[in-house]
Formats: C-alpha cells, structure tokens, sequence
C-alpha cells in the first residue's frame, strides 16, 4: 500500500485564508510607516535649514558684521551673502531679502551644503518657488504638495505638511 504525503486542499485554503487576513492588517500599517517616514524627512529637512540659517547669523555676528555681506568667511565654503540683518540670501552676491527661485537655490545650497536634498533635475526632492518675495521649497516625493519656507527678512524657517 503506498501512502501519498502532503497537504490536503481543506489545508491549503486554511493557510491562504490566514496569510490573507494577515496582509489586510498589515499593508495599512506599511502604508502608514511610508507617510510617517516622509513627514519625518520634511521635519528634518525643516530642521537642517533652520540651523544653517540661524549658524549663518551667528558667524555674520562673529565677524563683526552690522551691514549686509557678500561672501561670509567662516561660514562653509565662504560664499554665503547675507542681508543687513544677517539672514543668508544668496551666493551670487546678492543681499536682496525679496528673493527668487534662483537665489532661493542658492540659499538651501549654500547653507545645507554637500548632504542637502536635490531641488535641481529630474528626481528632485523638493521643487524651488518664491512666494511674496519668499522662498518656497515644495516636497515632491510623496505628491501632497508638503511645504517648506524661508522668509530672508526675519530668517524663519516654516512648514506645512499635508
């Protein structure tokens, strides 16, 4: 008599039953981690540029500086100009506080420096636009249009996310 081995139909719709109703609990949640995940990007990223901010002021300060600046020693590459108040505005040697998207890009470069997310080029990060004279750097990897702002006058770092 030759015993055949293995599972019965009956077993394998069981186990297929179980895996399912394991999937449905668990993709939310995978789901749910991925938008965390990119809200906590944003936050950091928010965070960083906040820093170089307010690190680019304190070494305006340091040096002595009561005017606006172009090319600040001391600070990264040394090619951050700052406003009269000592907020960064650009690298090209402007201190205009009503910016646009090009001094914007230079700005978040210039202060965030070689770790800063893209915001040039096809697979960009965040895309560059000005607002009222304020820069505006828009999230793009997740589509709900989360933003990031810059406002060179009062140097405040402020974010919205969706």
């Amino acid at each position: 008599m030759n015993k055949q081995q293995g599972f019965t139909l009956i077993e394998l719709v069981v186990v297929i039953t179980i895996l399912a109703i394991l999937a449905a609990f668990a993709l939310p949640r995978f789901a749910q981690l991925s938008e965390q995940a990119h809200r906590s990007s944003i936050r950091a990223t928010a965070g960083a540029l906040a820093s170089g901010v307010a690190l680019t002021k304190v070494q305006w300060v340091s040096n002595g500086f009561t005017v606006a600046t172009t090319d600040l020693k001391g600070f990264g590459n040394g090619d951050v100009d700052v406003s009269e108040n000592g907020w960064p505005t650009a690298t090209s040697g402007s201190s205009n506080t009503n910016m646009n998207a090009t001094e914007c890009r230079e700005v978040w470069t210039g202060v965030l420096q070689s770790n800063a997310p893209k915001i040039t080029g096809a697979e960009a990060d965040y895309a560059v636009t000005t607002s009222g004279g304020n820069c505006v750097f828009t999230y793009q990897m997740d589509g709900l249009g989360s933003t990031i702002g810059y406002n060179a006058d009062t140097g405040e770092i402020s974010t919205s996310i969706n």
